[in-house]
C-alpha cells in the first residue's frame, strides 16, 4: 500500500482462490450493476477511474463483503430495499408452506424474519400483484 497526500494506491486484486467462485461473483456484479441504482452508481464511478472490467471485480468484491457481513452479523444490506426483502421472505414462506412455518401465517413469517435482519421495522403493508399483505405491527410470541 503506498499513501502520500490525495494518493491511495493498493495492491491489485489476486487470481487466488476457486475461479468458479470469483466468476459467479462477477456475474451476481453485473447483475447487482443492472438492477440497483446503488451498485450502479458504485460501478460507474469506478469504471470511469479504473475502466470497466477492473471496476466490475472491485463491485463483485464489494458484494462478496456485503454477503459476508448479512451471514456473519444476521442484519440485511444498509442499501437493500426493505420490500423486495419482504417479498423474498413472502415467497420463502409460501414454498415452505405452514409446517414448514412452524405453524404461522405468511405475514408473521415474513414479520419474523424481518425482525432477524433488523430491517422493515416500520413497514406494515407491502403490495404485491395487486394484493395489500398487511404484516402485523406486534407477534404474540414475543
Amino acid at each position: 500500500m503506498h499513501l502520500s497526500g490525495q494518493t491511495h494506491k493498493s495492491g491489485g486484486i489476486t487470481k487466488q482462490g476457486r475461479r468458479e467462485m470469483r466468476a459467479t461473483l462477477v456475474q451476481c456484479a453485473w447483475s447487482a450493476v443492472a438492477t440497483s441504482g446503488y451498485w450502479k452508481k458504485q460501478f460507474e464511478r469506478l469504471e470511469a477511474c479504473i475502466g470497466r472490467n477492473k471496476a466490475i471485480v472491485a463491485i463483485a468484491r464489494k458484494l462478496l463483503v456485503v454477503v459476508w457481513n448479512v451471514l456473519t452479523e444476521r442484519v440485511a444490506d444498509r442499501h437493500a430495499d426493505p420490500e423486495k426483502v419482504a417479498f423474498k421472505f413472502m415467497d420463502w414462506s409460501h414454498d415452505l408452506k405452514r409446517e414448514g412455518r412452524q405453524g404461522a401465517s405468511t405475514v408473521v413469517f415474513v414479520r419474523r424474519k424481518l425482525r432477524v435482519v433488523k430491517m422493515g421495522e416500520l413497514m406494515y403493508t407491502i403490495s404485491r400483484s395487486g394484493r395489500t399483505y398487511q404484516l402485523p405491527a406486534q407477534i404474540e410470541d414475543e
